[in-house]
């Protein structure tokens, strides 16, 4: 099957090149462009086939020595004319290079047949092992021309690589992209395993050009082909198809294929022992993978942790980076959180903060410590030990922090003392993310104020370092999320009297809190506002504030809806308003 898919991939490397000929077509055997040019139709070729079968089947039979090989061989070549039968009954038997390229190889098997044969019945001109030798490369080339006929009659491979003539005509015109790719899938799953390695190559190509089309004509066959190659012999041929493989999983659109023909096993060993090349695509496919909850599940399932941790240690920038964002998503399914805790994956997560190779490794590993401690006491207390908050607000004290290290940062903080926390220069940092931080970083701060202000004492050192002119601003934020938890660690704050002095003061702190009473159900901080408003509501000019901002009317909707404290502070309003009232008719 060689010299045709040679000529093809040449041809497909001209048209590539818009030219009608290439230097190595020029270069060609003439045997091998008799071939491409399809000098024997697949009628003369199933013809020769059939007629080789006798001899061959008579040799076999004839043959002296080795009597066991060779009786599996005949059993082999009597198995030869049903399946070129079924072949010959196909509806696209002649109107595909496929069914060509088969009766050529099984031609030549059926000639190397009666010529070993033959030589079996004379006195032996080799050595026994190397006779040994040809007949079980026989016995494997029969069994794979076999294999192949059957492939080709029973899966759908002939018919999903013949076009109809119609839509042939309709590709051609537009180039012939589609045809070239249904027969390179074809010849994933046909042939020896040279064949494929250029099949591979020349799908890798499709890919670069035309991603979309290679998709569309993907079947599940051709994601089973590219499975197996991940445990070829050769270490290029499992790059390769590693690479194939990596392209699939990162257009959103294979999952499903992938995981049905068992692609984890062999992509996690790839990640375990595989040259540098292979383990980065596994590693990155397995990445892409983990976004879903039940592949992670399954990557755990697969001892797939073991291999991660270590590419985390040992690989290259691109690896590390993935293998860490692959723990990430695993960490975020919560039922395997102890397992990783168990493979060490705290210890590791802590070291690619430390000394990871590129911000993006830091940045995953920070996602990881966040899962990890969001709900288990537990592993909060192990991230501690190991000395993981120390690194998170050494992490945080670059420019524009970001919100997973901060989130960390907020669910480690109930496991340190008060004590610790100032000695760490907590408070500090979480002054820097509100000024400096993203809108997501700034929401987690505020949510760590809010944990860390539980005593009388820490909200007076809270108040002291700075942090509420800070809040009264994040109270504007777009993000409800960010607005709620501004309106929380304030509403928490106003317990010491000095602080309460100091929002009391300061001239947003009112319009902002007022804008929080917005009726709407998307709007979360209500009720914190409301707490807010009614300790301020003591003072005659935040009432004035408050009444000049419109806070009567959001109060009206609010106490109709019997939100917590709205109808008493709309009374104190109310009160305070007739009070004016009246002291201006005296």
């Amino acid at each position: 099957m060689d010299p045709t898919f040679d000529t093809y991939l040449c041809a497909r490397s001209c048209k590539q090149c818009h030219k009608l000929r290439c230097c190595s077509c020029q270069e060609m055997s003439s045997q091998s462009c008799a071939a491409a040019a399809g000098d024997a139709t697949a009628e003369e070729l199933l013809e020769r086939a059939r007629a080789l079968v006798p001899p061959a089947l008579a040799a076999a039979r004839a043959a002296t020595g080795f009597g066991g090989r060779w009786k599996a061989i005949a059993a082999r070549l009597e198995r030869v004319p049903p399946c070129l039968s079924d072949l010959s009954s196909h509806p696209c038997f002649s109107k595909n290079s496929l069914c060509r390229e088969l009766l050529q190889s099984v031609a030549a098997t059926l000639a190397e047949a009666t010529e070993l044969g033959a030589r079996c019945r004379e006195p032996p001109k080799a050595g026994k092992l190397q006779m040994q030798s040809d007949l079980d490369a026989l016995a494997g080339k029969l069994d794979l021309n076999l294999r192949d006929c059957a492939l080709l009659v029973k899966t759908g491979v002939l018919s999903d690589a013949t076009v109809p003539a119609t839509q042939a005509e309709a590709m051609a015109a537009a180039g012939g992209e589609q045809t070239d790719v249904r027969e390179l899938l074809a010849r994933l799953q046909i042939g020896h395993a040279e064949a494929k390695h250029r099949a591979v190559d020349g799908l890798l190509d499709a890919l670069r050009e035309n991603e979309e089309s290679v998709l569309s004509a993907l079947g599940r066959g051709n994601v089973a082909a590219l499975v197996q190659l991940l445990t070829a012999t050769a270490p290029k041929v499992r790059e390769k198809a590693a690479t194939v493989l990596c392209f699939l999983a990162e257009s959103g659109s294979c999952e499903g294929k992938l995981m049905s023909e068992g692609a984890l096993p062999p992509l996690i060993r790839l990640a375990e022992s595989g040259s540098l090349v292979g383990r980065e695509k596994a590693v990155i496919t397995l990445q892409r993978l983990s976004m879903s909850p039940d592949i992670a599940r399954a990557i755990v399932g697969h001892s797939g942790v073991r291999p991660l941790i270590d590419v985390c240690q040992t690989g290259d920038s691109i690896s590390q980076s993935a293998a860490a964002g692959a723990l990430k998503n695993i960490s975020a399914v919560p039922e395997v959180r102890q397992t990783l805790a168990e493979e060490g994956v705290v210890r590791v997560m802590i070291n690619l903060l430390d000394s990871g190779v590129v911000p993006g490794s830091k940045e995953y590993a920070a996602e990881c410590l966040q899962n990890l401690t969001s709900s288990n006491d537990t592993l909060r207390r192990a991230v501690v030990s190991e000395g993981g908050l120390r690194s998170l607000l050494a992490y945080i004290d670059g420019p524009l922090p970001q919100e997973s290290p901060v989130a960390a940062l907020r669910n480690l903080v109930t496991a340190v003392s008060p004590d610790s926390l100032v000695s760490l220069c907590v408070l500090p940092r979480l002054v820097h993310v509100l000024r400096e931080g993203s809108v997501g970083a700034q929401q987690a701060a505020a949510a760590a104020i809010c944990k860390v202000s539980s005593s009388t004492d820490m909200k007076r050192v809270v108040g002291e370092h700075g942090c509420i002119p800070l809040l009264v601003r994040l109270l504007e934020a777009k993000s409800n999320g960010a607005r709620e938890a501004a309106a929380q660690a304030v509403a928490s704050l106003m317990g010491y009297p000095a602080n309460a002095r100091d929002i009391k003061k300061d001239e947003k702190s009112v319009p902002n809190l007022v804008q929080l009473l917005d009726p709407s159900p998307q709007n979360t901080a209500k009720k914190y506002a409301i707490s807010c408003l009614l300790a301020l509501a003591a003072s005659k000019r935040c009432r004035k504030l408050m009444i000049s901002h419109g806070a009567i009317g959001y109060l009206k909707k609010l106490s109709e809806k019997d939100v917590a404290g709205a109808k008493k502070l709309l009374e104190k309003l109310d009160r305070g308003r007739l009070r004016t009232l009246f002291s201006r008719n005296k």
